[in-house]
């Protein structure tokens, strides 16, 4: 991975903990997670606007992005209904570079260096270990249930929204006119789902998470699927997860958090894994 490319990966990974956070602090999950989807629209719908439109090629990709996109909230948004949402988020999003790495090597005949492949799996069992020993998962298999089929979707929005791009005419272009389709879509998700009023209530309450938020998402995740098409998807993916490794830094020094033995394994093996993947 050329240092360009990891190091503007990295700090994508480090804005992550901004709107994470804000998600995290709000005590309606759901108004938050609405308010981050639909406060991209409208950075989304300037691009859509004034920029070209993506290739044809690329349309199928967006209306696949869009639909796996509802897959991955239908499950937060499931696991906050059983009151999880903190337990099931380290494993899945430690479980979306795996699912990555296996389709990429075994069905989309990907070759990746063995040190890359060691790399994202140390990334990888960090950001898990977090979610599985601190929350002790397994004492509700609920918890581990939808945090791996919620990594499951996070590894194929990644995988499609990496090779969209790369036939897109812009990466910008491809994840605008994804982020409005996924947005429309997402409002019925949230009918199915029998949530009300939820529009009301983030221009009502979450109005921080909708402007600041929203468009900080929209920001960083573009962010990474530039990056997508600039290196391996694989070690894109894992790279990207590593905020999990400073969202524990932070809180243990802004927010006086403890420390527990299980998070320095997983801040080890963090780092340890972000250093091989800059060595491949």
């Amino acid at each position: 991975m050329d240092t360009h490319v990891f190091f503007i990966v990295l700090l994508a990974s480090i804005m992550h903990i901004s709107w994470n956070g804000m998600v995290k602090k709000y005590p309606d999950k759901v108004v938050a997670l609405s308010g981050i989807v639909f406060g991209r629209v409208p950075c989304a719908l300037v691009a859509v606007i004034f920029l070209p439109a993506p290739s044809m090629e690329s349309v199928p990709y967006i209306i696949g992005s869009a639909f796996i996109h509802q897959g991955y909230q239908w499950y937060l948004l499931t696991a906050y209904q059983l009151g999880d949402l903190t337990k099931v988020y380290p494993i899945a999003r430690g479980f979306g570079p795996i699912v990555v790495t296996i389709i990429s090597i075994i069905f989309l005949g990907l070759t990746i260096h063995n040190l890359a492949i060691f790399s994202i799996l140390l990334i990888c069992l960090g950001i898990m270990f977090v979610g599985v020993f601190d929350y002790d998962a397994f004492k509700n298999l609920n918890i581990l249930k939808y945090s791996l089929l919620t990594g499951f979707f996070i590894g194929l929005y990644s995988l499609v929204d990496g090779y969209g791009a790369r036939i897109s005419l812009s990466t910008v272009t491809y994840m605008s006119w994804s982020f409005v389709l996924s947005s429309l879509m997402f409002s019925i998700l949230l009918k199915i789902k029998k949530y009300k009023y939820v529009f009301k209530k983030i221009m009502n309450e979450g109005k921080q998470i909708f402007l600041i938020g929203g468009t900080l998402s929209y920001v960083i995740y573009i962010i990474v699927v530039w990056g997508f098409t600039q290196a391996p998807i694989p070690m894109v993916a894992a790279l990207r997860e590593s905020s999990i490794f400073f969202s524990i830094i932070i809180g243990y020094l802004f927010l006086k958090e403890r420390i527990t033995s299980m998070k320095i394994i997983s801040i080890i093996l963090i780092v340890t894994g972000v250093v091989g993947l800059k060595l491949v």
